[in-house]
């Protein structure tokens, strides 16, 4: 099967499918002739990485669960551990982002309520109170 092919049926851009294969997260696929020959493997391995990068794991942690795919020498406590760590990075994230909302919030309802001249937004990104 051919990039255009595969990028179709993965979703997966064409560049990306070629970054993959330059950084190792895949094998780069026989060659048939001038072109790359993709097969089922290919597709279902370009599928589970754009749904871990959906889910916001890193590439590293991708190649991490890649490695870890099901066999006789896996144990799903690996899996575990490394699906743990990253829930804990984005519990992290949404704590982080909870606390720019309500500072982005004071900020803008001090807006209007100072003269013309002053801005609590500019203010406090300036290193003021805001």
């Amino acid at each position: 099967m051919k990039i255009g092919d595969v990028s179709k049926q993965t979703r997966c851009k064409i560049e990306t499918i070629r970054y993959y294969e330059r950084i190792g997260v895949i094998d780069p696929p026989p060659r048939r002739g001038a072109y790359r020959d993709y097969g089922l493997r290919d597709i279902e391995r370009l599928r589970f990485v754009r749904r871990a990068r959906e889910l916001g794991f890193s590439l590293e942690e991708v190649r991490a669960l890649l490695d870890l795919t099901p066999g006789p020498d896996v144990h799903c406590d690996q899996v575990q551990s490394i699906a743990e760590q990253h829930l804990g990075n984005v519990r992290a994230k949404l704590a982080d982002l909870a606390r720019m909302e309500t500072a982005l919030t004071k900020l803008i309802r001090q807006c209007g309520t100072t003269s013309d001249d002053r801005c609590p937004v500019l203010e406090s990104l300036a290193g003021g109170e805001g």
